[in-house]
């Protein structure tokens, strides 16, 4: 037998039945939810509820836990969304990791279209995005071509979970 990477062998996934599904399903809108009533919502007692909840953890499915703030509760953020538009691809990972060092680039999708990718920052005020967006354009290392902005007058409807239909894993 040969010697096996086990950093390098991904992990088995493992099979999800509706009580996994109603599982992730709770945890992802109330991830505070305790084991106990977690169990009783799906019909287990608590600690085959629980074995559940830290199978899913362990292969990677439930990635963590985190409080959603009501941020216009604290200050009064600006959200601006941004189409960025790069010169050429070759500066691409030199862009990318200039983004990740953005604290204010709260999320960021490269997409298809007629710009290479949606930032969505949260900044104090309109300067400060614009000193932001600046040191971007400005930076020739960087190769940012356009920026288009788009501020946010209000969020309509803001991301609470996947559907649940997503939450089944479909055969390849």
């Amino acid at each position: 037998m040969g010697f096996v990477d086990k950093a390098m062998t991904p992990k088995r996934q493992p099979a999800l039945d509706r009580i996994d599904i109603k599982i992730l399903a709770i945890l992802q809108r109330n991830g505070r939810s305790t084991i106990q009533k977690l169990a009783e919502t799906v019909g287990l007692s608590p600690r085959p509820c629980l074995e559940r909840v830290r199978r899913l953890e362990a292969a990677g499915i439930i990635a963590g836990y985190q409080a959603v703030l009501a941020l216009e509760r604290l200050s009064r953020p600006l959200t601006i969304f941004a189409e960025i538009v790069l010169e050429k691809q070759v500066h691409r990972d030199r862009f990318e990791r200039r983004l990740t060092g953005i604290e204010q680039i709260v999320e960021c999708w490269e997409v298809s279209g007629d710009f290479d990718y949606l930032a969505r920052f949260v900044c104090a005020d309109l300067g400060e995005y614009e000193a932001l967006t600046a040191e971007l354009l400005d930076n020739a290392h960087l190769g940012v071509a356009r920026i288009v902005s788009h501020i946010a007058l209000r969020a309509v409807r803001r991301f609470g979970g996947y559907p649940e239909s997503l939450l089944v894993r479909r055969p390849n």
